[in-house]
């Protein structure tokens, strides 16, 4: 009865033990991971979002940029305006031509003499100081220091859709303003962009002008400047910076942090905002510190009762050693002897016929003399797994001893057998173990023996050992064959 106790009192103690180690590496698991986690979010996920971000916003951006750019430097722009305008069907069929050549959603030109509005389709407008729609071309007729601006507004061209319009200065040859050009990219497709980033990576993705006003949003309800939002507009000041460099942030709103990566786009004039809410990532891992405890509740119980098969395991482990071969990972020989008892006795009460296949390696030593006994070993090794090819799933491969392996053919006639022997030392002729020079040729031979009827054990093995004798005595590389019937 002491003795049980004692027993119970230590598995106690190892229980407390693990619980307690569990207990402890869970929670040291939870703080590491929740701060990493804020780590890998502030230094790399949300940077490397905006990056991606960044760079889809580039592809599109910059190359309407590039179409403007080019427009304003046509020599045949500049010279129509120049010679008066006096064709306004040639601009329009070259507007046209831009649209359709580059899939923009509109294309224009507006000439500071005449302040006319033309698009693919004629003359649209004339453009109006004190109109408020038309602020947009004295304020690029104004511009100093800049070639173009980049700015969301209706296209009065196109069923007045919210677009972003590239607006490039056009200069004459001596560098004085005489009209603006470009094309416009429609909002959907970056509206496009963001919505694709905030499902794949979970975070709020907009879009603030340089004075900090939300122009672009996958939110509905994201409005206004984050100048007033709140949490924000405490680093508002911090994140309009016209930095080239992302800025990185963290803010308070409602008790939880949201950490923010920002970065000026100067193509556009637009900052891109990039926020996750730590409390979303941190959540799930609160679930898994309670899970893992759990878990470990049953690991302990596990633990424990592993520890009383544990003897019984090595046990297993002892015999399976005991039983193999540890060169080729085949039965050995005295594992065999067991299985051969038992197989014949299963042929017969079963009448299915038995077979044997005892084999051995020509000329082996002359491996192990002219190579090492390394390059031996290595030769043993690949004629078991030719052997364990050759055969059936049925059938029992094993090392006899030295260079020797026996093989049990169940189910199988004495033409089967000879067959599959037939088949093995074909195997064996042609691989190729890999030798170093001087190679030399490994081949086997066999002896094949069919059971007979109440024959003993060792009758059948010898049988099957002076069929192989004679293969040998034959030249080798060969096969014999023991009759089937004495």
């Amino acid at each position: 009865m002491r003795l049980l106790s004692l027993k119970y009192r230590l598995l106690l103690w190892i229980s407390l033990i693990l619980v307690a180690g569990f207990l402890a590496t869970s929670l040291a698991s939870y703080m590491a991971s929740r701060d990493a986690i804020e780590q890998g979010i502030f230094e790399q996920t949300l940077p490397l979002t905006g990056d991606n971000i960044y760079s889809e916003i580039q592809k599109d951006i910059l190359r309407p940029v590039f179409i403007s750019s080019l427009m304003a430097q046509d020599t045949f722009v500049r010279d129509w305006i120049l010679k008066g305008e006096n064709d306004p069907s040639q601009i329009t069929r070259y507007l046209s031509e831009v649209k359709k050549k580059y899939a923009t959603v509109s294309s224009f030109l507006i000439s500071d003499k005449s302040h006319r509005y033309y698009y693919p389709g004629g003359i649209l407008k004339s453009v109006r100081e004190g109109e408020p729609r038309d602020a947009w071309f004295f304020r690029v007729r104004a511009l100093r220091g800049a070639d173009y601006e980049t700015n969301v507004d209706v296209d009065m061209a196109n069923h007045d859709s919210t677009t972003i319009f590239i607006n490039h200065r056009v200069l004459d040859y001596q560098g004085n303003f005489i009209g603006a050009t470009g094309v416009g990219l429609t909002l959907a497709s970056m509206s496009g962009i963001i919505e694709r980033y905030q499902a794949r990576f979970h975070r709020n993705i907009y879009f603030t002008d340089a004075a900090g006003t939300i122009v672009l949003s996958a939110r509905p309800g994201q409005r206004g400047t984050i100048r007033t939002l709140p949490g924000v507009r405490d680093v508002a000041t911090r994140i309009l910076n016209r930095s080239s460099h992302p800025t990185r942030l963290a803010y308070q709103l409602d008790k939880a942090t949201i950490q923010l990566n920002s970065r000026f786009i100067p193509e556009l004039g637009w900052y891109l905002l990039v926020e996750q809410n730590l409390s979303d990532e941190v959540r799930p891992l609160r679930r898994v510190f309670i899970l893992n405890l759990a878990v470990s509740c049953a690991v302990t119980l596990l633990v424990l009762t592993l520890t009383l098969l544990t003897v019984n395991r090595f046990q297993r482990r002892l015999e399976r050693v005991a039983s193999t071969d540890p060169l080729t990972g085949l039965l050995n020989r005295k594992a065999l002897e067991l299985l051969f008892r038992g197989t014949i006795l299963l042929s017969k009460r079963s009448g299915r016929p038995l077979a044997a296949i005892l084999l051995d390696i020509d000329f082996f030593k002359q491996v192990n003399d002219t190579h090492g006994h390394l390059w031996g070993d290595t030769v043993i090794r690949g004629v078991a797994e030719l052997a364990t090819k050759a055969v059936r799933e049925s059938d029992v491969v094993t090392r006899w001893g030295g260079e020797e392996y026996l093989i049990l053919l169940n189910d199988c006639t004495l033409d089967q057998a000879a067959q599959i022997a037939d088949t093995l030392r074909r195997a064996v002729e042609e691989h190729d173990f890999k030798m170093p020079a001087p190679k030399l040729r490994v081949t086997i031979s066999l002896g094949v023996a069919a059971y007979r009827e109440d024959e003993t054990e060792s009758a059948f093995f010898s049988r099957a050992d002076s069929a192989l004798y004679q293969a040998k005595n034959d030249g080798r590389n060969r096969l014999q064959l023991s009759p089937a019937q004495g």
